[in-house]
Formats: C-alpha cells, sequence, structure tokens
C-alpha cells in the first residue's frame, strides 16, 4: 500500500523520534508544512538518565513520553508506528513494513546503537544502554544478582557475582558506575544485611590514559577522584579483548570473574544509514553537505547521530546537543527552502558537557568555564528536568531525586521478569 503525497500541502516526514527528530518536528508545528512522524516506537525516549533507570533510582514511564501526546498538539503533524526498511529516492518514498510513504522533504533522524567494535562475545555477553528494555533488564539482572549472593554458600561463586565491571569511561560509563556504587553503599547495605558487601567490586575500564577524555584536566581528574572515594575500581589504559561466560578478559591477559558485564564504549550509526547511499565516515554515519543534505538530493535531511558532519576537519560529537541543533537546522532550511530561499549551512554552538557522579557531585564544562563538585550538579540537574518531556515527568522525576537526596532510598527495586541476560543474550 502506498501513502501519496497530498497535493494541496507540502509533505515533511521525519524519522526517527529521538533529539533530532523531535526537535525538528517542533520546529516544523504551525508551519503550513503536513509532517508525519514515524518511529518504530511511540514514544520519546530521554536517553541521558537511562542510567538511572538501570540503577533503580526511576521509573522507566518517567523518561519517555508518547509521540502522539505531542503530535496532536502540534498543527497538521500526525504520526504513523512503522519499521523504515529501504527508500526510495528516485521516486520520494520510504519503505516500510506497512507500505510506502510518499514525501516532499525528509529528515532521518535514526539515531544510533551500541558499538561493540567487532569483538562478538562482548556483543553476546553485555549488557547496554540504548533502549528502554535495555535498562530495565540491567536493573533485573544487578537486582537478580544481588538475590542469588545473598543465598550463594560459596565464596568464590559470591564474589563473582559481587563483581561489575563497566566498560568506557565517557560520561555513560562515568554516571552508570557512580549510581551503582552509591545504589550499592546506601541501598543494598540495609537490603542485604547477611551479605558482606565489602566483596563487592564496582571496576570502571577506560582504554583511554583518562576519564572523560573531552573534558580539562582538571575534571577528569575530580572525576576519577571522586569515584575512587566512592569504591570504583578505575583502570585507564585498559582494553577489553573479550568475554565469556563468567568472565571478562582484558588485553593484558588478565581475567575478571563476573556475572554483570556493561558496555558503553561506543556508539555507531543505526541501521537505517546503511539504507542511505552515498559516503560513509566514521561509526557508518552518512556523509552530509554543510547544509545537513544528502549529497545530490537536497530534499533529504540527515540530523543526529546517523549525519557526519565535519568541524574543524573533525565530525562533531554523537551527543544530544548537536541532535537538536541540527533537527531545529533542518527544519528552518525546510521552511527556507519553501520561501524560495536557499539553504544556510549549519553552525554548531557547543554549550558544553556535563557528567554526575553520584550525589551532590558533578563535572561540567559550559563556554569554556568548567565547574566541579556541588554546583555542577544543580546544573545537571536543572538541564536534565529542563529538557525531559512533559510536565509530569519533571515532577515525578524531580520527586524521586529528592527521595534520594534526603533519605537514600531508592524506590524502584523491582524484579520485573525471571531472566537477567543481556537483551537476549542471558548475561554472562
Amino acid at each position: 500500500m502506498t501513502e501519496a503525497v497530498n497535493s494541496a500541502r507540502k509533505r515533511v516526514v521525519i524519522v526517527g523520534m529521538g533529539f533530532g527528530g523531535m526537535h525538528a518536528a517542533k520546529s516544523l508545528a504551525g508551519s503550513h508544512l503536513e509532517v508525519i512522524l514515524v518511529d518504530r516506537t511511540n514514544y520519546h525516549l530521554f536517553q541521558p538518565l537511562l542510567y538511572q533507570v538501570a540503577t533503580a533510582g526511576l521509573e522507566k514511564e518517567s523518561i519517555a513520553y508518547p509521540v502522539r501526546a505531542l503530535a496532536r498538539s502540534w498543527y497538521h503533524m500526525t504520526f504513523q508506528m512503522r519499521q523504515v526498511t529501504g527508500l526510495d529516492l528516485s521516486a520520494k518514498k520510504i519503505l516500510t513494513d506497512s507500505g510506502e510513504l510518499g514525501y516532499d522533504y525528509l529528515i532521518l533522524a535514526g539515531g544510533s546503537v551500541t558499538n561493540y567494535f567487532g569483538n562478538a562475545g562482548v556483543e553476546r555477553h553485555a549488557f547496554d544502554l540504548k533502549r528502554l528494555p535495555d535498562a530495565e533488564r540491567l536493573r533485573n539482572s544487578i537486582l537478580t544478582t544481588f538475590e542469588q549472593a545473598a543465598r550463594e554458600t560459596d565464596p568464590t561463586r559470591r564474589r563473582e557475582r559481587l563483581t561489575f565491571v563497566v566498560v568506557g569511561g565517557g560520561p555513560t560509563g562515568v554516571e552508570f558506575a557512580g549510581a551503582l556504587a552509591e545504589l550499592i553503599r546506601y541501598v543494598f547495605r540495609k537490603d542485604y544485611p547477611s551479605l558482606n558487601l565489602s566483596e563487592t567490586r564496582v571496576l570502571l575500564l577506560e582504554a583511554a590514559p583518562a576519564l572523560l577524555g573531552a573534558m580539562p584536566e582538571r575534571l577528569r581528574r575530580y572525576a576519577e577522584k571522586r569515584l575512587r572515594s566512592m569504591g570504583v575500581e578505575v583502570r585507564c589504559n585498559t582494553l577489553v579483548a573479550d568475554a565469556t561466560p563468567g568472565e571478562v578478559r582484558l588485553g593484558s591477559g588478565e581475567t575478571i570473574a563476573t556475572q554483570t558485564l556493561f558496555w558503553s564504549a561506543g556508539v555507531k550509526a543505526a541501521p537505517l544509514a546503511g539504507l542511505v547511499p552515498g559516503e560513509k565516515g566514521a561509526g557508518g554515519r552518512v556523509v552530509v553537505t554543510p547544509e545537513l543534505t544528502l549529497p545530490g538530493h537536497d530534499e533529504v535531511y540527515l540530523v543526529g547521530d546517523m549525519a557526519c558532519v565535519l568541524r574543524h576537519g573533525k565530525p562533531l560529537p554523537m551527543l544530544a546537543p548537536v541532535a537538536m541543533q541540527e533537527g531545529r537546522h533542518a527544519a528552518r532550511s525546510i521552511i527556507r527552502q519553501e520561501r524560495g530561499e536557499s539553504a544556510e549551512p549549519f553552525c554548531y554552538i557547543d554549550k558544553g558537557s556535563m557528567a554526575t557522579i553520584g550525589r551532590k557531585s558533578a563535572v561540567a564544562v559550559s563556554f569554556g568555564l568548567s565547574f566541579a563538585g556541588f554546583t555542577a550538579w544543580l546544573v545537571w540537574l536543572f538541564l536534565h528536568l529542563y529538557y525531559l518531556i512533559g510536565f509530569r515527568n519533571r515532577i515525578v522525576v524531580l520527586l524521586n531525586w529528592a527521595w534520594y537526596y534526603w533519605f537514600h532510598e531508592r524506590q524502584v527495586r523491582l524484579i520485573t521478569s525471571d531472566g537477567a541476560g543481556a537483551a537476549d543474550k542471558r548475561g554472562i
């Protein structure tokens, strides 16, 4: 079945409702264009807080928002839940699992997936955090592991269960390791009085010489010192070579016995990028023009993690702020084209980066200024609440954070499945 373009109004199809797609849609709201939003799920996910769902800090519903609720408040905008299977650029159609969909303008914002760099053992046995079910599976695994450890009589097996290996010293790895360490220190210590939690190990492994490599040295040192004070074993210049059931093997030949391996060492463009013709950059990202269009197709825009945009000779990072700015730029460019004006080159404004390191502590860089400690943590809280979609979600998240701040309690300690595997891979 083919859904033709309405000749009375130009149609924009936006594929992917992550940060890039959502901000493109918001910028097109109220225009004279017909906008169709397409995604394989029916919600926008606030990925930066997935690690808090995995560490029992937030309910999964509090960081997701229905796309249809957004679309109904935006003029001339509808949502269709579809899986894109191909592109027919010459006919201006996308191919989906429920038929074809025509367009006048197309914005591809399919996001990214975890990059295992060809390591099949790690891909098979590690957890990652890219989707909502990933966070729930990881939370179930952590809670189940402690239940098993509480009744384990073999000391060796118990220590293996209580060892958690986090790979990747970027913001996600740092935030997850800190949140897990605090969960163990403040909550599990009370939940499992029979366990000797000094046997618990949280290891953060980074292949580079330092954590948070994009940040100033002062903040990198602060983050490492803070994590170590929380009981996290930080190892830089450490490469993971392989993973097998119950074991992680390092490049040095050392092995670590563990039941939980969390991988946050890299991302690559979503498989949708492979359907787009043209040159590919690092991580399978599609090389686009300075205006964010596909070369040879001025009506096709790529934004977010799928787009390879060079700045000072280097690709822009695969971060939410980049995707948001690119999404808004693509929308403005389409409006300009409809006015008969040419699209302008995209100019990224780097507003900085940040990472939280547990309660009352974070690091942040913004417009050349760097912050660490409580002040950075407050900035982190405010910005995450500001960009979270939905008033109810903001209230729920704020109440959860306030409860944890005052009482050191995380209320979402529910095991909601009987499996503890990484996706369908059953963990290590």
